[in-house]
């Protein structure tokens, strides 16, 4: 049996790819290496445009557990800067805290619903590739085997297996410095609020803001108390003490940090709900991106195809967008109307997205690292997030919401995630987000100013909505399956041939 995709790596990514591909008719079989699903705290949450991606999937609220649409978030933090969001109208940021094994939880529970198969304890050891397809070399308890497919995704991580088996190179930037440790432990004993909501620890003259990176001079710490019995605490070092990479992490370690960093002396005691105790430590970062993101019938996507520092969270939002960009796409290749070239278009759109990431998160550690010419610039850096613009700006920069795709529309929501509007339809009031769980195209008509005949020889691969809206941003939107609007007409101003040309630019040909 020839499988349609192969897909290398069960986190978060890989899973929902294959939820993706599944939605469009394909079928994905995921491989993973580990025997079971690791319960390993990695990503604390979710933040940026990828919750607006998954609430058009539905998977916003089992996800984050609050119902309704997301919410803005009215304070983040860039580069150890506290931004206060809620100064922003419109505020682009979303975030949820949720830790990754949740939401690799609720990605495989819906992939299994799609009928996608997920294979563990099955680690990738080569493969082939010919005009045809791809034949996988595989190992697992059974012995070894083969699995032939029509493409091959690695979704299996910065050391990803596929990527170099695929001679893709993976240039970059690695550094020794800074060295991270981490830990969820009891609150802290004499730890105490002030009137703003700051912490003041025994000890440290300086108070500390909970979910936010402080910088001292000498490191940085964070405190994230995610419930009344477990408070993540974090530092960062520069030029500190070697790491002993070979030996796990102690809490006596992250004590005699936070010691140095804070001058706080605190008593750390394992938490009792925050799972097993796994503290961690990561010494360095790693800052690289895929020279291509396709080699062949062969794809990258997450971790596979960028690597880079973990402040302010951007891993998810980069990686899950990457899989709701690739997902549509090959299934489009994979039934036979996808026009030319736009499998092509997955490099071609989302690498530019790695570059900007790979930019803003070396920024952030250079904004965060110790010395008298670090605290000039952020007193510079400071004075310029004053100014609502500028805090627009960098909100935007880690929502992900300043992305704009090439589409040769003139139209301001033309390339931009769709806004969630608020329709009324002939069904009764609906979000737009609530039109697009099935994951196909969208032609929305929110003035009937557009004559439905003209999308009627895509009707088996566009679905056509006519709503009402009180305040319509365009008379009609065209959607991709990623919430991208590839194609607006203005109110009163009916654009039936550039409608057209977009079908067949985006979708394919018509049906004949």
């Amino acid at each position: 049996m020839v499988n349609d995709v192969v897909i290398v790596g069960a986190g978060p990514v890989g899973l929902f790819l294959a939820c993706e591909l599944a939605l469009a008719g394909v079928r994905p079989e995921v491989l993973d290496r580990l025997p079971a699903r690791s319960g390993a705290q990695k990503a604390n949450g979710l933040v940026g445009q990828v919750i607006r991606l998954l609430d058009h999937r539905g998977l916003h609220q089992p996800i984050s557990g609050a119902p309704g649409a997301p919410k803005p978030v009215p304070r983040f933090v860039f580069g150890a800067f506290p931004l206060e969001l809620h100064r922003l109208d419109p505020n682009p940021l979303y975030a949820v805290p949720v830790p990754q094994h949740r939401i690799e939880e609720v990605l495989e529970q819906r992939a299994r619903e799609l009928g996608v198969t997920v294979r563990r304890g099955c680690e990738v050891t080569g493969f082939t590739q010919d005009p045809s397809g791809v034949t996988v070399d595989y190992q697992d308890p059974d012995g070894e085997g083969q699995l032939h497919a029509r493409y091959l995704v690695g979704a299996d991580g910065g050391r990803s297996t596929v990527r170099k088996l695929a001679g893709i190179g993976f240039p970059g930037v690695t550094s020794p410095d800074p060295v991270s440790r981490i830990a969820h432990v009891r609150p802290p004993e004499g730890a105490r609020l002030t009137e703003d909501g700051d912490v003041l620890l025994p000890g440290c003259p300086i108070p500390f803001r909970p979910f936010t990176h402080t910088r001292t001079e000498h490191g940085v710490f964070v405190l994230a108390p995610f419930n009344p019995d477990a408070v993540m605490v974090a530092t960062m070092e520069w030029g500190g003490p070697p790491a002993d990479e070979e030996t796990p992490l102690t809490l006596d370690e992250l004590r005699a940090s936070i010691r140095r960093v804070t001058g706080a002396d605190l008593e750390l005691v394992p938490a009792p709900t925050a799972g097993p105790f796994t503290p961690r430590r990561q010494a360095g970062h790693n800052t690289r991106l895929a020279e291509r993101y396709r080699q062949g019938r062969v794809l990258l996507v997450g971790d596979a195809a960028h690597v880079h520092a973990a402040t302010g969270g951007p891993g998810l939002n980069l990686g899950l967008q990457d899989a709701a960009n690739l997902g549509w796409k090959l299934a489009a290749e994979l039934r036979g109307w996808a026009p030319p070239g736009l499998l092509d278009s997955y490099h071609r759109e989302r690498h530019p997205i790695g570059e900007r990431v790979f930019m803003h998160s070396q920024a952030q550690l250079a904004l965060m690292a110790p010395g008298p010419g670090t605290t000039a610039l952020r007193a510079l850096f400071g004075e310029l997030l004053s100014h609502e613009d500028n805090l627009g700006r960098i909100a935007a920069l880690m929502a992900g919401s300043d992305i704009r795709y090439d589409t040769d529309c003139p139209h301001p929501l033309a390339g931009r995630f769709a806004p969630d509007l608020a329709l009324s339809t002939a069904n009764g009031p609906v979000r737009l987000a609530e039109l697009t769980r099935g994951g196909r195209p969208l032609l929305l008509d929110l003035t009937g100013g557009q004559d439905p005949d003209h999308a009627a020889g895509w009707t088996d691969r566009v679905d056509t909505v006519a709503a009402d809206c009180a305040e319509p941003p365009a008379g009609a939107l065209l959607l991709r399956p990623d919430g991208y609007v590839v194609w607006a007409s203005a109110v009163g101003e009916p654009d039936p041939d550039g409608l057209r040309r977009a079908l067949r630019t985006w979708f394919g040909d018509p049906r004949a």
